[in-house]
């Protein structure tokens, strides 16, 4: 990510959210071995930026395993979209295969405030973010 990205996702994440605007905050605990979850993982990426209603992602995973992955939607009829997508059904359908545990939550976001700037890893789609 260049400074400019950076810059320009910071402003995007710290603007106040209002009501409306949806976070699926999935963590998890890595199964041994790969077994098709990288390719998978990056599929899945590209076609949920894709999907309407999506507002971007965030995810992290440190060396154990354990990782967390929190997906902006601008409503739950938007969640509920790709929940029902055919590739997402498919990917839930070896969570066992690729997790030894999992857990996943909805929640609604007030607001949002970033110090200093979001990392590189964050993926933020700004087409998806106008008007918020």
């Amino acid at each position: 990510m260049t400074r400019e990205t950076a810059q320009e996702t910071a402003q995007i994440m710290t603007q106040e959210k209002g009501p409306g605007q949806w976070a699926v905050i999935f963590t998890s605990r890595r199964a041994a071995g790969d077994n098709g979850y990288a390719e998978a993982a990056e599929k899945l990426a590209r076609l949920a930026e894709g999907m309407p209603g999506y507002l971007g992602a965030q995810s992290v995973r440190n060396a154990d395993g354990e990782g967390m992955t929190v997906s902006y939607w601008e409503s739950l009829e938007a969640i509920a979209a790709w929940r029902a997508h055919p590739a997402h059904v498919a990917a839930r359908a070896r969570a066992d295969e690729w997790y030894e545990s999992w857990s996943l939550s909805v929640c609604r976001v007030e607001h949002t405030r970033v110090h200093p700037f979001p990392s590189a890893s964050i993926r933020f789609n700004p087409q998806r973010a106008e008007g918020l």
